[in-house]
């Protein structure tokens, strides 16, 4: 499980996050929501712990596997070879994979569907293989927690939907705790257990999805209004903005 009470985090003079808590059970999926700038990555780095905090209490039990958001690598290296990197904690830094670090490998990639790929060049895959390879990357790890930053970024609706079904498997087949940010509030509806807004610096409300997901709620955190749209006899819902039409007028 993962428990933050009132985290502060600086950089420099200037404070981040001032006063954030929130918490998530185990096997639970926290999504992280917040408009540009907020913090929501400082936030992630603080819990895989490339910052530290400057005051406040942080309880994360179990290995962290961390996916950043999409990116390309110098190199040509193979599916296999990114994969791999997963495997640092158990390899060392100097040491060489052995016979189970690639069954590890090998069992990850199979989960995900993309064992086909172990031996593609890793930069020309799509933006949607190449995050299920960063994700089978962190499994690797033999992690308990999933920390993903804006893992469908830049992917089109089928890409994130392979994601977040997969975001979901993890969770619910494998007991694997996941958090994550996003901008779509309906990645949230799809799969979270648990909600963070992140209003600013000082302002923050988490809660489980049911309590914290609403049309005022989403209003005030992104500023515009947001209208909750039912799906016809599916039992379905989304969230969408009320962007206002406004009439030109054009002079004589």
């Amino acid at each position: 499980m993962i428990e933050v009470r009132d985290l502060h985090v600086r950089r420099g003079d200037k404070t981040i996050i001032d006063g954030c808590s929130f918490a998530v059970h185990s096997s639970g999926v926290l999504v992280i929501l917040g408009a540009n700038g907020v913090g929501k990555t400082t936030l992630l780095n603080t819990m895989i712990g490339v910052l530290k905090p400057y005051r406040g209490h942080m309880e994360i039990g179990g290995k962290i596997g961390f996916v950043p958001q999409l990116f390309e690598v110098a190199f040509s290296y193979s599916v296999m070879d990114i994969a791999l990197m997963g495997r640092v904690r158990h390899i060392g830094l100097f040491g060489s994979p052995g016979t189970r670090d690639f069954a590890v490998v090998r069992r990850f990639l199979a989960l995900l569907g993309i064992e086909y790929l172990e031996n593609r060049v890793f930069n020309e895959l799509s933006g949607g293989q190449r995050q299920m390879v960063m994700i089978a990357q962190a499994l690797s790890s033999e992690c308990d927690i999933l920390i993903l930053d804006e893992p469908c970024a830049a992917l089109d609706y089928r890409n994130q939907k392979v994601v977040i079904d997969v975001l979901r498997s993890l969770s619910r087949d494998h007991g694997i705790t996941i958090v994550f940010t996003t901008h779509v509030p309906q990645h949230a509806v799809e799969i979270a257990s648990h909600v963070l807004l992140m209003n600013s610096a000082v302002s923050y409300l988490s809660g489980t999805a049911e309590t914290v997901l609403s049309e005022s709620n989403l209003s005030a955190l992104y500023k515009v209004p947001i209208g909750r749209a039912q799906f016809a006899g599916s039992g379905k819902f989304t969230y969408a903005p009320l962007f206002h039409h406004e009439e030109v007028r054009h002079e004589p």
